[in-house]
C-alpha cells in the first residue's frame, strides 16, 4: 500500500468499502454528531438489499466495526437487513479518548417492544441526565432518540454524543466546513464526508514514499476535506472530491493521481487494466475529482481481483 501506483484505487475502495450504501442522513443522527466529527458514513440497507453487487461488496469487505455494530442490534434483538431502514456511523475526537465512534439505526423497530422486553428480562438501565442508557452486546451501550431512532457505541462515546445533542458540547451544524460537504453530497444513493485532518492522513497513507517528500508536507496543509457519492443504480458510478483550498494545490494532486493511474496500468491484469480504464481524474477549480463507472459483471470481476485484494484491506 505504500506505493504511488494504487493511489487511486485505494482511495475509490478503501473509502467505499468502509460501509457505505446510503441516503440523506435523519434528523435524529445528525442532532447528536459532536462538532469535532472526522468521518460520517450513511447505509441505507433498502438500497442495499435491492443491488446483488452491493451486497457481494459487503460480505466480502465488511469492516469489523460494521460486523460488531450488527451484532449488538441482533443481541438487543434487531434485525438489521430486516428491520433497520437507515444506519448511520460517525467518528469524533473526543479529547484525551481519541476517536469514538458512534451509530445511529432507524427504522421499523419500535422503542415501545424494546423497553417491554428490556423490563421482562430485568434489564436496568443507568441514568445520563434525563436520558435512559441500556446495555448492549460487546460492552456497548445504545439510548433511543426517539420511537424509530437509537443511538449506540461505547459508554464514552454515546455520552459525548448526548451531550452535543443537549446542548453540553458544540453539534454537527457548528462544523461548516462539513456541513458544507454533506449537503453536497447527501442526496446521492452512496454518500460519505471525510475532515482535513482524516483526508490528510488517507492521502498520506495511500501516497506512501511519495507522501514523505518535502514538497507533500507544503500540499497537504491546503487539503480541507472530502466527499463522495456512490450508486449502484446501473452497474457501478463512484465520484469523489477531494476539496483543497486553492486551485493549484487540486491541479497537482491530479497529476501525482494521474501518475499513479498510467503506472498501475504496466502491471494490471486484463481485468483490472478494465478497471483503470473506467477512471478519470481531473482538478475542476480547488477539487481534485475522480469518477469510476463499472457495469456489474465488471466490478464482481474486480472485486476477485489481486488488486481489489490488495487495496481493500
Amino acid at each position: 500500500m505504500k506505493r504511488l501506483h494504487v493511489v487511486l484505487m485505494f482511495t475509490v475502495f478503501s473509502f467505499s468499502t468502509a460501509a457505505a450504501w446510503a441516503s440523506a442522513m435523519g434528523s435524529s443522527a445528525r442532532g447528536v454528531i459532536p462538532s469535532e466529527v472526522q468521518q460520517v458514513i450513511t447505509v441505507d440497507y433498502r438500497t442495499l438489499k435491492n443491488s446483488s453487487t452491493a451486497m457481494a461488496l459487503k460480505d466480502q469487505v465488511l469492516p469489523p466495526s460494521l460486523k460488531e455494530f450488527e451484532a449488538s442490534l441482533k443481541g438487543v434483538g434487531i434485525d438489521p437487513e430486516k428491520d433497520v431502514d437507515q444506519l448511520t456511523f460517525a467518528s469524533y475526537r473526543h479529547g484525551k479518548e481519541g476517536v469514538k465512534v458512534i451509530g445511529v439505526a432507524q427504522g421499523s423497530f419500535s422503542s415501545k417492544a424494546f423497553l417491554k422486553k428490556a423490563k421482562l428480562n430485568k434489564t436496568k438501565p443507568i441514568k445520563y441526565r434525563d436520558t435512559d442508557i441500556y446495555p448492549m452486546s460487546g460492552g456497548m451501550q445504545m439510548t433511543f432518540l426517539d420511537e424509530n431512532s437509537l443511538l449506540f457505541g461505547d459508554g464514552g462515546a454515546v455520552k459525548g454524543a448526548l451531550d452535543a445533542r443537549d446542548g453540553y458540547a458544540t453539534a454537527l451544524d457548528s462544523n461548516s466546513q462539513v456541513t458544507d460537504m454533506i449537503g453536497s453530497v447527501e442526496s446521492g444513493t452512496v454518500w460519505s464526508v471525510l475532515d482535513q485532518q482524516g483526508t490528510q492522513n488517507m492521502l498520506l497513507s495511500a501516497l506512501g514514499d511519495a507522501g514523505k517528500l518535502a514538497d507533500f508536507d507544503t500540499i497537504k496543509k491546503h487539503v480541507l476535506g472530502s466527499r463522495y457519492a456512490m450508486n449502484f443504480t446501473n452497474g457501478v458510478n463512484f465520484d469523489m472530491d477531494v476539496v483543497t483550498s486553492d486551485s493549484v494545490t487540486a491541479a497537482t494532486l491530479s497529476s501525482l493521481v494521474k501518475a499513479g493511474v498510467l503506472y498501475r496500468k504496466m502491471t494490471a491484469t486484463p481485468i483490472e487494466k478494465v478497471a483503470l480504464e473506467s477512471v478519470s481524474v481531473n482538478s475542476d477549480s480547488s477539487n481534485l475529482q475522480m469518477h469510476f463507472k463499472a457495469d456489474d459483471k465488471q466490478f464482481q470481476s474486480l472485486m476477485h481481483s489481486d488488486l481489489f485484494a490488495a487495496v481493500s484491506k
